[in-house]
């Protein structure tokens, strides 16, 4: 039984807060790590990032006046929690609204949910299954605090789902609101790694019905020796994001084995592949596996668009390349690759339906 990813739709919040974001950081900076700061941002390849955070609580254009990161004191987790509870469920049906304007959701039979950015029990699933009305007979799935590669996780539990039920309508959505743990602090390199995330959601539909993309055999690895790497850490004032500036390196490094270049890619040679959805996770991460691959200077211009129009919104990214890539010239032989805690490799080959 093949399983076939139909279509994808996504929401971003109405507030770009990018250039406020850069701002603020950079007021927290000494002038020697501030003016690496602007170099870094200057070359990051971002425009715009949004967040789930009201405009009208916004005055000046300055994160800091923000009413709910104003006060003497950052708000707590309870608060940030509070926060994801009223909006996630919001965008994350902005998401799947758009979805059903690009194909009949049908009866769904199971419903797939991804995000790493808050807690709520009723969890975000079951939220999500109210507000859009959906059978109390749909049987759910929630994948949590998985990072910037659940969006594979995800996608591959729905194949594996309609693999065995050939009649499964499976509705896959990943919704991260990064905004909300925003880290006050003057050191460089977590300024330098909240640059990165910015708020959205994707919603897609997976099915035995051919059209869009045919999902086939997924993949994963483990990079040695980086477990540290890539951390989220819940705290009491939120959950604190630790993005090593040694990642795009030691992807690089590790995508130059010949073992793990096999594993990340499946089997694959890059050369065959005629369609890369890679996780926009920053551009530097996109030039190491450029680079490790020997890509083409426009192999990974969809992923580097998504990264220049929203940022890194962590599961949710990956889904919003391969919807830009649906929209596209036909792929044949395609692979969706995405990096995360571990620090791992996870992901899958796909190609345009027949």
């Amino acid at each position: 039984m093949t399983a076939f990813l139909h279509a994808i739709g996504t929401a971003v919040p109405d507030h770009d807060v990018h250039q406020a974001y850069l701002d603020w950081a950079a007021a927290r900076l000494e002038s020697r790590p501030r003016a690496l700061f602007e170099r870094m941002a200057a070359r990051g390849g971002i425009r715009h990032r949004w967040s789930v955070l009201p405009p009208e609580r916004v005055a000046s254009g300055a994160v800091e006046t923000m009413g709910f990161y104003a006060g003497d004191a950052p708000p707590g987790t309870a608060a940030r929690m509070e926060a994801y509870a009223r909006a996630a469920p919001e965008l994350a049906e902005q998401a799947v609204r758009r979805l059903a304007e690009r194909v009949p959701l049908g009866e769904i039979t199971h419903l797939v949910v991804a995000s790493c950015t808050g807690f709520v029990a009723p969890g975000i699933d079951q939220l999500l299954a109210v507000r859009m009305g959906l059978k109390p007979s749909v049987e759910r799935l929630l994948v949590g605090f998985m990072g910037c590669y659940a969006a594979v996780a995800a996608l591959r539990s729905a194949r594996h789902i309609v693999r065995s039920e050939p009649d499964a309508r499976v509705l896959v959505v990943c919704v991260e609101l990064c905004s909300l743990h925003l880290q006050d602090t003057p050191e460089l390199e977590p300024l330098l790694a909240q640059m990165q995330f910015g708020d959205g959601a994707a919603a897609a539909l997976v099915s035995g019905e051919p059209g869009g993309f045919r999902l086939d055999r997924p993949f994963a690895t483990t990079l040695p020796a980086s477990a540290d790497l890539i951390r989220w850490t819940i705290t009491d004032r939120g959950f604190a994001m630790h993005l090593s500036g040694e990642v795009p390196g030691r992807i690089a490094r590790a995508l130059a084995d010949p073992a793990v270049a096999d594993a990340a890619l499946g089997g694959r040679a890059p050369d065959g592949v005629d369609g890369w959805a890679v996780h926009a996770g920053g551009r530097s991460i996109l030039d190491a596996v450029q680079g490790a691959f020997g890509l083409g200077s426009q192999a990974l211009a969809t992923s580097r668009g998504v990264l220049s129009d929203n940022g890194n919104m962590s599961s949710a990214t990956l889904m919003f390349v391969l919807e830009r890539m649906l929209a596209g010239p036909r792929v044949t032989d395609g692979v969706a690759l995405a990096f995360g805690p571990g620090l791992a490799a996870e992901g899958f080959a796909f190609r345009s339906a027949a």
